[in-house]
């Protein structure tokens, strides 16, 4: 059995029009939601054996403060592939996972995400910013993962849902 933790980057920034997409920082939501979304991983026992996230500021500094907060004590590993994806390219970087990696937490962008969770569980939920879905696979090697639904969603918490924990208080 695997288990993809699906989280969409915290709250972005729009204040600086000049800057690329891919250089937009988190804003004082964004920096707020996402030590809280740490904090939720930690009390519910979902600390990943890994971290994938796109290497868009805002999703790598979203990694970033989910780790602080969680106690994860493991790699981030950025991909640039991971950046504006669409939920087949987000299957292909899972697809190359070691099977050591039981569960695994996603940080990417929408709507590839979105749209993820809807091909490998057949729903269609929203996933607003620093929203997290978790989703049980059952598989024995992350090489199954396949376009059709096989998987279950278990739970989705988006951050005004989540209660202070700990940490980001």
């Amino acid at each position: 059995m695997k288990t993809l933790l699906i989280m969409r980057h915290a709250k972005s920034s729009w204040d600086d029009p000049k800057l690329d997409d891919h250089d937009r920082p988190l804003n004082k939501r964004g920096k707020h939601d996402a030590p809280r979304m740490g904090d939720l991983l930690r009390a519910e026992n979902l600390l990943p054996d890994l971290v994938l996230s796109s290497t868009a500021l805002r999703a790598r500094r979203t990694a970033e403060l989910v780790v602080q907060s969680s106690g994860y004590s493991g790699e981030i590993r950025l991909r640039r592939d991971l950046y504006a994806a669409e939920a087949e390219t987000y299957l292909s970087v899972l697809k190359q996972l070691p099977d050591d990696c039981q569960r695994v937490l996603l940080i990417g962008h929408n709507p590839g995400l979105e749209n993820l969770l809807g091909l490998l569980c057949d729903v269609w939920e929203r996933l607003p910013t620093a929203a997290l879905a978790v989703v049980s696979l059952p598989l024995e090697s992350w090489k199954e993962l396949q376009t059709k639904p096989q998987g279950t969603l278990l739970h989705i918490w988006r951050p005004k849902e989540v209660p202070n924990l700990g940490s980001s208080k």
